[in-house]
């Protein structure tokens, strides 16, 4: 198997959550069959479902793997359980950490599992604006170039964190 370029997308908003995001980016770097390759700064978002929850820390990372898009999908998942998170039925809830598939290469995937493109991702500032930090050249499949992308999404409350 060739290696892909795969995106990450890194979210938390319990649970100290620049630490969650930190300690996650070092559990993906330890899997194997896994290089970093970028991550992006760290942002503050406000919460997308209720209101009625601390805002998120989200982050991009930008990896090289031998894994294929679900033997990763497996992976991320183990390395949100080992942080605590619980899956609920309730989507956008507040949570320890949550890690998505965002790119693979530039597969098209259509799983019961995992969607990607991830399908949010042309509308969320907090998903495209640190992708185009560490891959402003960018092009995602079926929905074209990062430039574009960003230019028709607004920061919608979006604020970079000093480092």
């Amino acid at each position: 198997m060739t290696n892909e370029i795969a995106y990450i997308g890194l979210g938390s908003n319990l649970a100290t959550p620049k630490t969650q995001i930190n300690t996650a980016q070092q559990a993906i770097n330890g899997l194997e069959g896994v290089l970093e390759l970028a991550f992006s700064s760290l942002y503050r978002s406000t919460p997308m479902g209720p209101q009625d929850q601390p805002d998120y820390v989200n982050a991009v990372m930008a990896i090289e793997t031998d894994l294929s898009a679900i033997e990763l999908l497996r992976c991320l998942q183990k390395i949100e359980l080992d942080h605590g998170r619980v899956r609920k039925d309730e989507r956008w809830g507040a949570r320890t950490l949550d890690l998505d598939i965002l790119l693979y290469g530039q597969q098209m995937i259509d799983l019961p599992d995992l969607i990607v493109p991830h399908y949010g991702l042309a509308e969320r500032a907090f998903v495209l604006y640190p992708l185009h930090e560490i891959a402003p050249e960018l092009k995602v499949p079926g929905l074209g170039g990062m430039a574009e992308l960003i230019a028709s999404c607004p920061l919608d409350g979006l604020v970079k964190l000093p480092l």
